[in-house]
């Protein structure tokens, strides 16, 4: 006998390879099979765990057993045979790292489905594809600046009429829909004058007005943690993943989510056909970081609750949900979980606001929000700098508003930090007991909703 034919079984294959087939029976030991695309990230035993619970478990469903979801990092994937696809063929189309983030996305945001992006913008240019020339959109009047520019180009270019109005007043809303309208595009809070929009009312009256309108919500300022506009009768949500759900700013990508599988379908026809989907690497990154949005959110949101109080003591004219002095307070939580970790204030002077911001230290100069570090802006300068003075002005923006942005640092590092750029600014004036008030003494936001 042969020694090939004594090292062989019955079957013909090595008996070296059978034993280790034997030894490792899950393991795809001559390396033919593709692996499996990942399991829905939701525990199969049905049971329904804490938020932070969910926010971390995940069940990949690799053949390795890989504790973090794998990066399949390829355009293209084998096929059996000539016409058979299998259950991904292209990256642009789907890939297994994406299709874990979204399943674990509908998750957390009380969705049947989830879909991302490559930016928050790019999931608002797919929601806009879903609008045809002589459709009605009725938008607030205190819109991200990305968001406004694509409303002006559709306006001005698709043929789509876009009615600007402030969503705080339920009549200003009302008198603007009819059965033109196609969609409803609300902000909660807004940013950056964080204005509150009573949700459930609007989603009422745009589907009394027309069954048919979506009612879309971006959600960015407060996350999945805080708010579910789906749970309050929104029709889709997107958010900037590059914002709270990431958590570091070393990703773009955005998210859309809804309880409508055949809006669903159309939103995914948009993606495959635009070729917007979320990268398998920036896939794996978002996973990740939405993994650490409780601890992060939570503390974020407790440093800029104390800085809100601290600024407002000391006489300046505060914007956060977390006030009472806010005039939609009781109307933002019953909605919401809890208040964001974005605020801003006036200084009654656009220099000293431009002197504050030069001064500050820890608090870094740039757009955006939701990072583990402090940032600071003058959104009229910076991230609404598209939107013209004149259509500023109508909207009632302040030239002087400083945004800030909450970090995860020490919050008595950041006040210090705030009260030395409010001191070198001149924004305020020392007091005999050795502390400092605004210069002037701003109102609050009840004073002027109470005299108006």
């Amino acid at each position: 006998m042969s020694a090939s034919k004594e090292n062989k079984g019955t079957s013909g294959v090595p008996s070296s390879s059978r034993s280790l087939g034997q030894a490792f029976s899950k393991i795809d030991v001559d390396g033919h099979n593709l692996p499996p695309s990942p399991a829905p990230s939701s525990p199969r035993n049905g049971k329904k765990y804490a938020f932070a619970t969910q926010l971390v478990l995940s069940e990949s469903g690799d053949q390795y057993n890989a504790s973090s979801v794998p990066i399949y990092q390829t355009a293209t994937f084998k096929q059996s045979r000539e016409g058979e696809d299998g259950e991904y063929d292209y990256t642009r189309s789907g890939n297994p790292t994406r299709t874990h983030l979204e399943r674990h996305l509908a998750k957390i945001m009380s969705a049947e489905r989830a879909l991302v992006v490559s930016s928050g913008m790019g999931a608002m240019d797919v929601i806009s594809r879903l609008l045809r020339p002589g459709d009605e959109v009725v938008a607030g009047d205190d819109l991200y600046g990305g968001t406004n520019r694509l409303l002006k180009y559709l306006a001005s270019n698709g043929g789509i009429i876009v009615h600007h109005v402030d969503t705080t007043t339920l009549e200003s809303v009302r008198r603007v829909l009819s059965s033109k309208t196609a969609m409803i595009l609300l902000e909660s809070p807004t940013n950056p004058l964080i204005k509150v929009a009573d949700i459930p009312t609007i989603a009422d009256l745009a589907h009394s007005a027309n069954p048919n309108a979506i009612v879309a919500v971006d959600n960015t300022m407060l996350s999945p943690l805080l708010q579910n506009p789906l749970d309050l009768g929104a029709d889709l949500v997107y958010e900037s993943g590059t914002k709270y759900l990431s958590g570091h700013h070393d990703l773009m990508a955005g998210v859309l989510a809804t309880n409508n599988l055949a809006l669903g379908e159309k939103l995914y026809f948009i993606i495959n056909s635009t070729g917007c989907g979320l990268a398998p690497f920036d896939s794996f990154l978002l996973m990740r970081g939405i993994k650490t949005l409780k601890v992060r959110l939570e503390q974020q949101q407790s440093n800029a609750q104390q800085i809100a109080e601290f600024l407002e003591d000391r006489g300046f004219k505060v914007r956060y949900p977390g006030l009472r002095s806010h005039p939609q307070y009781e109307l933002h939580h019953s909605m919401a979980r809890g208040s964001g970790a974005v605020l801003s204030f006036e200084t009654g002077d656009v220099e000293v606001s431009r002197r504050i911001v030069q001064a500050a230290r820890l608090w870094t100069i740039s757009v955006s929000f939701g990072a583990v570090n402090s940032l600071i802006s003058l959104p009229c300068e910076m991230s609404h700098a598209s939107i013209d003075e004149k259509t500023r002005k109508e909207r009632a923006l302040p030239e002087d508003l400083l945004r800030l942005c909450v970090g995860i640092e020490d919050v008595t590092d950041l006040i210090d930090d705030l009260s030395r750029a409010l001191v070198q600014s001149g924004a305020v004036t020392l007091t005999g007991d050795g502390g400092f008030q605004a210069v002037g003494k701003g109102r609050t936001l009840l004073d002027d909703a109470g005299s108006s």
